[in-house]
């Protein structure tokens, strides 16, 4: 039996870096061999994490490069944006292979990436050494590779639903529209107003309106795809539920096409891709049917009165919009099979 990869988890302490840990533990080709925390070094992960009690008992590392060379073969950084700037480098630069969770490393332009996110970008050099790790649709790029920029997970849910209507020049690339909604994890675990159980319990909110900073990510995909640029309307929603996204988005047609046809590209686009599952015509997806897994499911309709196609994608936020993603980037990466550590069904209800 050959012998397992060694894995290290910077941001074990988030939703997403937990999430890691939950999915790695049962990879048949990982050991995690490090679990990191620069506010919590030293104290036991299931201090923070009581479900972790007697299932992950390492004492959390602080981010110390030397060790990590010692302890791992490959590091996760579920960090904030704007850590993985400066700390992605050094990972890089000391041999380690690196799938970078934040946005720091999704985009090309380090001026946009500053403009929308509002934070120093990282050296043009490393930007032009990641790629983009959408598995569906650039998974050939990724395998052999040793650093992968993880997609967002607006984007993930996003990008399934249209790549394949942009692909095939179907769509009109100025017509887009998003309509986005997100459960609270998104926001991630640090406190605040906005996830305040009395802020957003039984209440629906707008947020970020042509602000969010997955804007820019969409449309950088969306042109490389259609060979044109593409601009999009990006509307984000809070919704109170733990996890899960869906996206319903908006297109006309170029040329009138039948939704025989459309269903039949989708079908024919996803082939082979195991995460992503496109419904029966007439059977649109729902949040708690990809609950705590890695698919993607797309449903679509189109509108022969108007001529407007509607597609319907739906993601669990922190697996394939996250740590499952990362965990199938991996894969790629090591030419494992693809799915090694994710063939799990979603849970329900």
């Amino acid at each position: 039996m050959s012998t397992k990869i060694r894995a290290a988890i910077i941001g074990s302490t988030g939703y997403g870096g937990v999430e890691l840990i939950r999915l790695l533990l049962t990879h048949p080709q990982v050991e995690i061999a490090s679990v990191v925390s620069s506010s919590s070094a030293g104290a036991p992960i299931a201090a923070g994490f009581p479900h972790l009690n007697q299932i992950v008992t390492d004492r959390l590392d602080g981010v110390d490069v030397g060790l990590l060379k010692e302890k791992a073969d490959v590091v996760f950084l579920a960090t904030p944006h704007g850590v993985s700037a400066e700390m992605a480098p050094k990972l890089l630069d000391a041999g380690l292979k690196v799938i970078d969770l934040s946005g720091d490393f999704r985009l090309s332009s380090g001026e946009v990436y500053e403009q929308w996110y509002k934070h120093k970008p990282a050296d043009a050099a490393y930007l032009n050494k990641a790629v983009y790790g959408l598995a569906e649709v650039f998974g050939d790029e990724v395998r052999g590779r040793d650093f992968i920029s993880n997609p967002g997970c607006y984007p993930t849910a996003t990008l399934l639903g249209l790549v394949p209507m942009l692909a095939s020049g179907w769509a009109d690339p100025k017509s887009i529209i998003v309509d986005a909604k997100s459960g609270v994890s998104g926001a991630g675990r640090g406190l605040s107003l906005t996830s305040h159980y009395a802020e957003i319990n039984e209440n629906f909110k707008a947020y970020k309106v042509n602000k969010h900073q997955h804007t820019p990510e969409i449309e950088q995909v969306l042109s490389r795809v259609a060979g044109q640029d593409v601009v999009v309307t990006f509307t984000t929603h809070l919704v109170p539920m733990t996890r899960g996204i869906l996206c319903t988005m908006y297109m006309n047609l170029q040329e009138a096409r039948s939704e025989e046809e459309i269903w039949g590209a989708y079908r024919s686009y996803y082939e082979g891709r195991r995460f992503v599952r496109i419904r029966e015509r007439g059977v649109y997806p729902a949040t708690k049917e990809v609950y705590g897994s890695n698919y993607c499911d797309i449903g679509l309709s189109l509108d022969e009165r108007t001529g407007r196609l509607t597609v319907i994608s739906v993601i669990d936020n922190l697996v394939k919009g996250a740590a499952g993603q990362a965990v199938q980037n991996l894969n790629l990466m090591m030419g494992w099979d693809e799915a090694a550590g994710l063939a799990f069904s979603p849970v329900y209800p």
